[in-house]
Parts: structure tokens; sequence; C-alpha cells
């Protein structure tokens, strides 16, 4: 840390100098021009950037198949729009791998491929991408997923059960465009200004969509539990049912505490959220006492879905804490 006395030029204007090192580092000289970004008590300072479009280039050479796809999709959450991939020759395997991460991702395309290289980029403009909007699109996904899981399961419904586990993939490609947002209002406070969002509550929807992208993914586990099983008794059906609505209630109240206004309405949602967690462990052990009579196939695949229904809940009050924090007041 480094502090400046403030001085006063002109008789009206307060000027401070900056630290040369500072300065060096980050190509400002004199006649440069620097950005400021009021933050309530704060005033962050950023040297302008001449370009608006980040460029990496990856050497995937030793990369291929899943590998190969996770470091495209880790290059596009770092907040690269122009991905280079290099290498010595770019294979077929490699080819459809790259394929596969710009599928699994928003508004990415591929822009050019030689023989030893490929180039894809983002084509959505950074600033009209909404945190809020993406947040509340998982929320409906994920909310559906989970209601339709338990149709399927109940309704013996294989169709209904691979279409949950097809719209996984929506709330995956979600996910990765709320992290490639949060990123960039961590590395840049014009990101956080045209995002329009303080980065505190940035922070408080990712950790959200978290959340939800783990409820789309017991959803999904149990859409393929549902493909396996055959009719189950109506006692543990109804029980299933139950905890079903339950968890939904939970997730209801935390998403609505998340997104409310008003910190009083947050407060109580958040407040309520959480203390309906608490009941879903009595309702869970009254479906594992039932499901100690049936096959123990049957039984184990079963146990599953309820673990799967109370994480459910449990993600939906880690919601809630998230809103009560978000509601609370700041220094």
């Amino acid at each position: 840390m480094e502090t400046r006395k403030v001085q006063v030029t002109g008789g009206s204007t307060y000027t401070v100098s900056l630290p040369k090192s500072w300065a060096t580092e980050n190509g400002v000289s004199a006649g440069a021009t620097v950005e400021f970004y009021p933050e309530e008590d704060s005033l962050l300072l950023t040297p302008t950037s001449e370009t608006d479009r980040q460029e990496g280039t990856l050497d995937v050479s030793d990369l291929e198949g899943e590998r190969l796809t996770r470091a495209v999709m880790t290059m596009y959450v770092s907040g690269f729009d122009i991905i280079r991939l290099e290498a010595t020759r770019i294979t077929t395997d490699q080819r459809r791998a790259i394929r596969d991460a710009t599928q699994s991702l928003v508004g990415v395309e591929v822009l050019e491929e030689t023989s030893d290289s490929v180039v894809i980029q983002d084509l959505l403009d950074s600033s009209e991408l909404s945190i809020v909007n993406a947040v509340s699109r998982m929320r409906l996904i994920a909310q559906s997923m989970l209601e339709d899981a338990v149709t399927a399961l109940i309704e013996n419904d294989d169709d209904i059960a691979h279409d949950v586990l097809e719209r996984d993939d929506d709330v995956d490609r979600l996910w990765l465009v709320v992290s490639r947002i949060f990123r960039a209002t961590l590395r840049s406070p014009r990101a956080a200004e045209e995002l329009g969002v303080p980065r505190e509550d940035c922070f408080d929807y990712h950790s959200s969509a978290r959340q939800l992208e783990r409820v789309a993914d017991h959803a999904a586990k149990i859409s393929n539990l549902a493909l396996k099983l055959e009719e189950i008794p109506e006692p543990v059906a109804e029980g299933l049912v139950a905890l079903h609505e339950d968890a939904f209630d939970i997730l209801e109240k935390s998403l609505d505490a998340l997104f409310a206004d008003e910190a009083a309405e947050a407060n109580r949602l958040g407040h309520a959220a959480r203390e309906a967690v608490l009941e879903i462990d009595q309702h869970t052990r009254e479906i594992d006492d039932m499901l100690r009579d049936l096959d123990p196939v049957q039984a184990q695949s079963l146990g599953l879905i309820v673990d799967s229904l109370s994480r459910s809940a449990d993600y939906g009050g880690n919601i809630a804490e998230t809103a009560l924090q978000k509601a609370a007041p700041r220094p």
C-alpha cells in the first residue's frame, strides 16, 4: 500500500499523484487517459483499455477429448473473446472436441480453421449480458427439471426423463455464462459498471447459480434412475411427491428472497426457507422406513432419489442464506 496527499490546484481542483511503478507497469505516461469508477466510498482507477476484445492463445498439442473441451471452456469463463487453439497439426479428434466445447457455450462459434489452428470467437456483446437474467433463467429450468424428474419417476414416463436430461445442458451453459460475467466483474470495474449490478451482488448471484446447477444435476440423476425403475409402491410415490413439494417450496422462497427488492421481504422469505429445511429430515426418515420392506435393488435406487431431493432442499437453504447476507446492512 502507498499513500498520497491530496492537493488543490487552481483553487478548486483536487489532484493526487500516481505511483510511478504502477504507472510504468500499466503503460500510463504523461498525456495518457485513465478511467475512474466511483463505488460508494471507494474510487477505482484503471488504465483506459485500447480494445474491448480479449484474445488468448492455447497450445493444445497434448490435449484431446474431455481435457481439451474443458480447456476451451476454461478460456471462455476466464473472459477471452477470441481463443486461438494451436498445435503442429489439429487432429480430427481434437476438432471434434473443440466443436463439442463450442456447442456447450452460449454465443461461441468457430471463426477460422487451418491445419494447425482453430480460432473460436464469442459473438455476444458482453455489455448486453445480464447476470440477473441468466440466474433467473437457470431458476426456471432447474425447478422445472426437478418437478418433471419426479413426474417421470411416478408416471414411469421415459420421454419426460429424457427431456430432463437434455435440459441439463441448458443449465450448464447458463452456469458458464454466469461464471464468465462474475469473473469479468472481478477483473474490471468497467464490466461491473456496464452490468449495473454491484460486485457484491454479482458474488451472491454467482453463488446461487452454483446451487441451481447442482439442483439440475440431481434432477438429471433422478431421471436416470427413473429410466431404470419400474412402477413403485403408491405410499413411497406419495412420500416422494410430498418431499419434492417441500424441496420446491424451499427453492421458491429462497430464490424469491434473493431477487427481492426490499430487505424486509428478503429476510422474511429467507428465514422461512431456512426453517423449512430443518423439517426435511423428518420426511426423509419416513420414506426411508418404507424402503426397508422393498427389494434391495429398488430400495437402493429410491434411496438415492430421496437423497437427491433432500440435497436439492439443502441447496435451496444455501441460496436462502446467501439472500439473507445480500439483504443485510453493509458497512
